[in-house]
């Protein structure tokens, strides 16, 4: 079929992580995102493989947003041979750098640390990429403006506001008037600091994200169900444990915590920020706080919320607390980072409380805690796991099945066909018969790898 669409889902199909979706139209070859993949063994295997084009053979990558699981790919990409443009938003460009050299450090990090304690199978253990990787990817990088429309050889793109995480952007491409829309991440409509994601009216093919697909956030209020659980946790003496992504919840969580205190609806605990890229990352929200929904008073608010915890050093102290206080650390799943060694000293005592806030990938050690394992293996070595553990979902900055639902239904005329993916196998079907069910549209699932023509 002449100048047919053809799309490769080479990531976020069958699972919620590694969204990459080759996009070839006529002789152009089109990236849109380029992530890691996470959770299961067998799914992080896929990073070491080879990507199914030569990466020189990729005229372009659109990013939709920062998150690792649709950015950190980028650097192993480059690294092969990649040599064109990204092309995202400025605050995407922005957090994206923190979050790539933070990604390379943490890498070579855990690759040292398995070197030294001989628990890696491989010899020597070696990361997936470092920072000289990263450095290459941060020179290719175009920040555009929302709505403003970019030429890609005979493709026309352009962004509008997605509302998942700051800069998050839904990626419409144009070609001889047919339109492909990827809705990227799609956020809360009533986001803590997120503005709604903007309306999408028409396309021809659409792919969906479909983490939350299966699902209702509950309606329990978030800052209620936090504030209770820190004060039943300093009530007993206990510490509270927030594995946190650097970039979106850790803000969200400060501004939540500062309010409540702010209230008196919390005791006036001390509050630690124990990860450089929040703070990091704190920064980028303030310098582009036109782009959020909040005051400049709750501005102030986040930013004084908590104590930056910015060495090593200063880490490794907050063990031998003695009194009640909320330790905000990386990763989100608590699957790397210094969150891991808080939970070697935290996690075996009943008097602390492990809030997960938000969702948890199937296969990582905060979804595993989640389902109650007792046990945990961090660095080689087991460490028992007698504090409570809980889960905020109301934090997440996914949109549910609902709100999923509701973008749907501002579209002015239904999609040709709708391509479901970022979402686990039950998710993602459930979507598809909801939007089939009650749109009456043309929707699949896919598989890793599969092509399709349009």
């Amino acid at each position: 079929m002449k100048d047919a669409i053809k799309i490769t889902f080479a990531g976020a199909a069958d699972t919620v992580t590694g969204s990459r979706h080759l996009v070839e139209i006529g002789d152009q070859r089109i990236l849109l995102d380029c992530g890691l993949f996470q959770g299961f063994k067998t799914l992080r295997e896929r990073n070491w493989l080879p990507f199914p084009v030569p990466a020189n053979e990729i005229d372009a990558v659109i990013l939709s947003h920062a998150h690792l699981d649709h950015s950190g790919f980028l650097p192993v990409l480059c690294r092969e041979g990649f040599r064109g443009p990204i092309y995202c938003t400025a605050p995407t460009r922005d957090l994206a750098e923190i979050m790539l050299l933070d990604s390379a450090q943490l890498l070579q990090e855990e690759a040292n640390f398995a070197n030294r304690h001989g628990y890696s199978k491989h010899k020597p253990a070696r990361p997936l990429y470092d920072v000289n990787d990263v450095r290459r990817v941060l020179k290719r990088f175009h920040a555009v403006e929302w709505g403003r429309p970019i030429q890609i050889g005979r493709v026309e793109a352009s962004f509008s506001r997605a509302g998942h995480l700051l800069g998050a952007a839904i990626i419409r491409i144009s070609f001889q008037k047919r339109v492909l829309v990827f809705s990227g991440d799609l956020g809360r409509n009533q986001d803590v600091l997120m503005r709604p994601p903007e309306p999408t009216t028409a396309a021809d093919l659409l792919l969906l994200e479909s983490t939350y697909g299966n699902r209702r956030h509950p309606p329990e209020d978030s800052a209620e169900a936090l504030a209770r659980t820190i004060r039943e946790t300093a009530s007993r003496g206990g510490t509270i444990l927030m594995p946190s992504f650097a970039v979106g919840r850790a803000q969200a969580l400060m501004l939540h915590i500062g309010r409540l205190i702010r209230e008196g609806r919390i005791p006036k605990l001390p509050v630690f920020l124990d990860s450089p890229m929040a703070s990091r990352a704190t920064q980028v929200f303030k310098k582009h706080a036109d782009e959020l929904r909040i005051s400049s008073g709750d501005m102030k608010v986040m930013l004084s919320c908590a104590k930056n915890i910015a060495t090593p050093d200063e880490s490794k102290a907050l063990s031998q607390l003695n009194y009640p206080a909320i330790i905000i650390a990386g990763s989100g799943m608590a699957t790397g980072g210094r969150i891991l060694h808080h939970l070697k000293t935290f996690a075996p005592n009943p008097r602390n409380h492990i809030v997960l806030p938000g969702f948890q990938v199937l296969g990582t050690r905060g979804a595993k805690l989640l389902a109650g394992e007792r046990t945990t293996k961090i660095h080689g070595s087991y460490v028992d796991v007698n504090a409570s553990v809980s889960q905020i979902q109301s934090l997440s900055g996914h949109a549910d099945a609902d709100e999923i639902m509701h973008w749907l239904r501002q579209f002015r005329r239904p999609p040709r066909q709708v391509f479901i993916v970022h979402g686990e196998r039950d998710a993602s079907d459930a979507l598809r018969l909801r939007i089939r069910d009650e749109l009456g549209w043309a929707a699949d699932t896919v598989e890793h790898m599969q092509h399709v023509l349009a």
